[in-house]
């Protein structure tokens, strides 16, 4: 069996000597183990809402994976980080008239008259982040949403930026209010902080699309504005800390200095690297992206079969460089608990 990398994942038992965190093991399969056999021949729309981000990317490539399993042809639109681009998007995915759509990574409720249009088209559509209800019957018509569950993510965020931290803690979270369980996941870590005595410097509300652009000048900006006081920084998804590092290296922080940034969501390829060499970002709490992309092709299956959906939540890990170091290359949380073996016997691919 495979090492595995991961110092937490939420289902496990044993302790870490000093972390107070359950250790990652893996184990079997935990989602579902019935369902309706592969409907034949169906083709599918992903609508990515921004394929540079590492955790979109992951989730498309699992469903791609999946959909070639089970016999389906999948097309993928990108809506290149812009509500406008996600809107031509649906747009073109209507056009095409597929027998289901997929969401991946926007909130819902930003393309209302679209999914309106959707569901009276009567084409069944799945997601992933498409909102703060995860599971079955989400807002919008969406038959499922998958998804870890997004506060206990955060919890776990918060938890490592205290426990590294201790009372003298002082944080910096960042979000973008363009979506709202960004906002929740955000609220939740700055709770988590000030119940545990630790300090929230700053709230900062920049748009994750343009991250490329904005990170930099605030990194510069929040530097000589808290300086020593900042030591840690949160961030709802890793994406953030793609363009976070030249400005602390630009200061002449070492990569494993602070502020040291730990992000509450997906758990990207890059960010696995940067924790891999220490180099700006210390944890992610990752996601199962690629068993997710899986779900989402079996939840899509279920909805134009006529079943229920399954209501399976995967759990998330906390991936640390000394987690990694136990590691080989990899650098995504899939876990080796037989979840494609379990999903091609339900659809009958085996």
């Amino acid at each position: 069996m495979q090492k595995r990398i991961f110092l937490k994942a939420l289902m496990a038992s044993t302790m870490i000597a000093g972390l107070g965190l359950p250790a990652f093991a893996d184990s079997a399969f935990d989602g579902p183990s019935s369902g309706p056999t592969a409907a034949e021949g169906k083709t599918v729309v992903v609508l990515a809402a921004d394929m540079k981000n590492g955790g979109i990317l992951g989730v498309t490539t699992g469903v791609e994976e999946a959909a070639a399993k089970i016999g389906w042809t999948v097309r993928v639109l990108d809506g290149a980080g812009s509500v406008q681009g996600r809107t031509a998007a649906f747009g073109q995915a209507m056009a095409l008239m597929p027998d289901g759509i997929i969401i991946n990574g926007f909130d819902a409720t930003e393309q209302q008259a679209a999914l309106e249009g959707v569901v009276a088209a009567k084409i069944p559509m799945v997601s992933w982040h498409s909102g703060p209800k995860i599971g079955c019957d989400a807002p919008g018509g969406i038959f499922a949403n998958v998804s870890t569950d997004a506060m206990q993510v955060s919890d776990v965020a918060a938890n490592w930026a205290m426990e590294d931290g201790g009372k003298d803690a002082g944080v910096v979270i960042f979000t973008d209010s363009t979506y709202q369980i960004a906002i929740d996941k955000a609220d939740r870590m700055k709770k988590d902080i000030e119940a545990a005595g630790g300090t929230v410097l700053e709230y900062v509300d920049t748009p994750i699309a343009e991250t490329s652009t904005r990170m930099g000048p605030l990194t510069t900006s929040l530097l000589q504005k808290y300086g020593a006081k900042w030591t840690h920084s949160l961030a709802i998804n890793d994406l953030y800390f793609d363009f976070m590092g030249p400005a602390l290296a630009a200061a002449g922080i070492d990569g494993k200095a602070n502020p040291k940034a730990g992000s509450a969501g997906d758990g990207s390829e890059a960010a696995f690297q940067r924790i891999r060499t220490g180099q700006y970002q210390a944890v992610t709490v990752a996601e199962p992206l690629n068993l997710q992309g899986w779900q989402l092709v079996d939840e899509m299956n279920r909805a134009v079969s006529g079943a229920a959906c399954s209501g399976y939540v995967t759990a998330p890990a906390l991936v640390t460089e000394e987690g990694l170091k136990a590691m080989g290359d990899s650098n995504a949380f899939d876990p080796q608990n037989g979840y494609r073996e379990a999903y091609a016997k339900i659809w009958g691919k085996m």
